[in-house]
């Protein structure tokens, strides 16, 4: 992965450049962002770039011994670490376990969430974790000497996944790492990471990706014409994976749009029966595409209390989602959309804590039934 593989972001690019010309590149850094940005590529880039044997003056050389490895992730100096899941074969599993099946998910999708990994693990309805045993491997790679680079190189995607006792048994390797030890953290939900861990690195904000850049991206992939790509870019709100899903009318969208309708009508008409189906429906996709759908919500009500201010230029809507909230989006006012964006939210939290999710649903479902009609 070089620098120039990755949508827009020049100027932090070449942020990063500069701390390796200027030999000052901190041993523990932490990408945080929005979805779909290229947080992951971000920091696979600069440490090609770091560990390059000819680098030049704006990014790797992508032919050197080094660059080949890195382009398939298997420089023995690189190190990934990941939430996976028990079972599969593993009961105390670690990243290494499923290092081939990560490699493969980066090289046909460089902008995949979590919610496309589990569903490479296979287990939708499970929440990976890193487990503690993940610290004494971390502790031993990089207690080892490099095999052909300066540097080795810790990637570890999504950190607040991690459980407690190994983020503890980490804190003094990352405060006081061997030397040429490079630590690049990649987060999507950083006040979920430990404080002490926080604490001990440099943050590095990865923006939304600049309209120009994802526009010549989206163009150069998909054959759209000019008001449908303009409409693409905006929807987006700078995150390259959310374009390709609006142009692909993904599954999972879909699947959170009519999910969104049912309950929105189920509880509006008050049919008690109809929401205690949709519950038990909903609780049977898996918890992460049941928090797709809570954000997906969450947004929608957004959206929809935008639109009923009569603020068409701010409201980000695809043509169907439009159809549909110009008839509801008068439901949705300043008397309940922070009720009913908390309830959701409440949701989402309950759902990640496994809670049982008949349950939450159905609470929910009763608590839309008061706000959307008082």
């Amino acid at each position: 992965m070089q620098f120039k593989d990755i949508i827009g972001h020049k100027e932090v690019k070449q942020r990063f450049i500069q701390t390796v010309k200027e030999n000052r590149v901190s041993h523990a850094q932490l990408l945080i962002g929005p979805k779909g940005v290229g947080k992951l590529s971000m920091a696979i880039a600069f440490a090609q770039f770091v560990s390059c044997l000819d680098r030049k003056d704006n990014d790797s050389c992508g032919l050197c011994s080094s660059c080949k490895k890195y382009a398939k992730l298997v420089h023995p100096d690189l190190h990934f670490v990941f939430p996976v899941v028990k079972g599969k074969g593993f009961t105390n599993p670690v990243s290494d376990n499923f290092i081939e099946l990560w490699r493969s998910q980066f090289e046909s999708d460089s902008y995949f969430d979590i919610g496309d990994w589990y569903r490479t693990l296979g287990v939708d309805n499970s929440q990976g974790m890193i487990y503690s045993g993940e610290s004494n491997e971390i502790i031993r790679k990089l207690s080892l000497k490099t095999y052909e680079s300066d540097y080795k190189v810790m990637i570890i995607w999504l950190p607040e996944k991690m459980h407690t006792s190994c983020a503890n048994k980490l804190l003094k390797m990352i405060e006081e790492p061997p030397s040429k030890t490079l630590f690049f953290m990649v987060s999507e939900e950083p006040d979920k990471i430990l404080q002490t861990i926080l604490s001990r690195t440099q943050l590095i904000k990865i923006p939304a990706i600049d309209q120009e850049s994802l526009s010549v991206a989206v163009k150069s992939e998909f054959s759209l014409n000019e008001q449908e790509l303009k409409n693409v870019v905006r929807l987006s709100e700078g995150s390259y994976r959310k374009a390709r899903i609006l142009i692909q009318n993904s599954d999972e969208n879909a699947e959170n749009f009519e999910n969104f309708i049912a309950i929105m009508r189920r509880c509006y008409a008050r049919n008690v029966t109809d929401i205690m189906e949709w519950a038990e429906e909903i609780a049977t996709i898996g918890r992460e595409r049941q928090k797709s759908f809570l954000n997906y919500a969450v947004r929608m009500i957004r959206e929809n209390f935008i639109l009923n201010l009569k603020q068409p230029e701010m409201v980000y809507l695809s043509g169907e989602e439009m159809n549909f909230s110009q008839r509801f989006s008068p439901y949705i006012n300043e008397d309940n959309v922070w009720m009913i964006s908390d309830e959701l939210s409440k949701a989402y939290t309950d759902i990640e804590r496994n809670a049982n999710a008949k349950i939450v649903f159905l609470d929910l479902g009763l608590k839309l039934v008061k706000l959307l009609r008082p």
